[in-house]
């Protein structure tokens, strides 16, 4: 059971395990093997934040208004193009939320990164990870859509604009929402497990360049899925937003 156990879980489970079961054990769950309660993706997620906290805390004490160096501008960037997207996809108001937005990219983009370090995994090849947050997408915007409009008027669109279709709207729409979730998870999840896949299979068969090819289209995908799912996730907010604009 633990013969692909990563050696940063097995350094959790051998100094971290009790914590774990304690805080299992507050929720009423127990492991399934109380010798070993961290999986691989679980511990991924922990280096992940990590590394978030690390980086972003670097650029900080690195903030200069007269001499940004390569990072601020690498950031700079990212930051402005989330800042364009969200304005494109949501409206003029669309940078409100785009602390959630950067949040989400950012922890998937490194996320999917991770796995590009040898004898490192990354977390998203494995489903929970993009469960949780295709998980935080949907209560984000059906929070901000609520507080937007109003929970009354927010669940009225529900139904439709015309009464006499809301008995055919309202189990098409709540489908439709259910769905989405579900269609983040799948495209995230899918994608990061046959890069990974495909990278292990051609790193086992070949050295040096050809390998090197397939890592750079492994940190292609990652890029483009994170921006995939902000995309979707910024659209979602807009359509949620919009009613009060009707």
């Amino acid at each position: 059971m633990h013969e692909h156990e990563l050696w940063v879980t097995a350094l959790f489970n051998k100094y971290l395990g009790g914590v774990a079961n304690a805080i299992l054990g507050l929720f009423g769950v127990h492991a399934h093997d109380p010798a070993h309660p961290w999986t691989n993706f679980m511990a991924m997620q922990i280096v992940v934040a990590l590394v978030v906290v690390v980086v972003f805390a670097m650029l900080r004490t690195r903030l200069s208004m007269d001499r940004p160096g390569k990072m601020q501008h690498i950031f700079e960037i990212l930051h402005q193009f989330l800042e364009g997207q969200a304005d494109e996809a949501v409206g003029h108001h669309g940078r409100h939320y785009v602390t959630f937005f950067g949040t989400l990219f950012f922890f998937i983009l490194f996320s999917n990164l991770l796995g590009v370090i040898p004898t490192f995994e990354s977390p998203t090849m494995f489903p929970s990870v993009p469960a949780g947050c295709a998980l935080a997408a949907f209560l984000y915007y059906n929070y901000v859509g609520m507080k937007a409009n109003g929970i009354g008027k927010y669940l009225a669109h529900f139904a439709g604009p015309m009464p006499l279709l809301a008995p055919l709207m309202i189990p098409i729409e709540i489908i439709s929402h259910a769905a989405r979730p579900l269609s983040l998870t799948i495209r995230l999840y899918a994608n990061m497990y046959a890069g990974e896949q495909v990278t292990l299979a051609f790193l086992g068969l070949t050295y040096l360049f050809i390998p090197a090819i397939f890592m750079g289209l492994h940190v292609f995908v990652a890029f483009l899925q994170a921006y995939v799912f902000t995309l979707l996730t910024m659209i979602y907010v807009g359509s949620a937003v919009a009613h009060d604009d009707h």
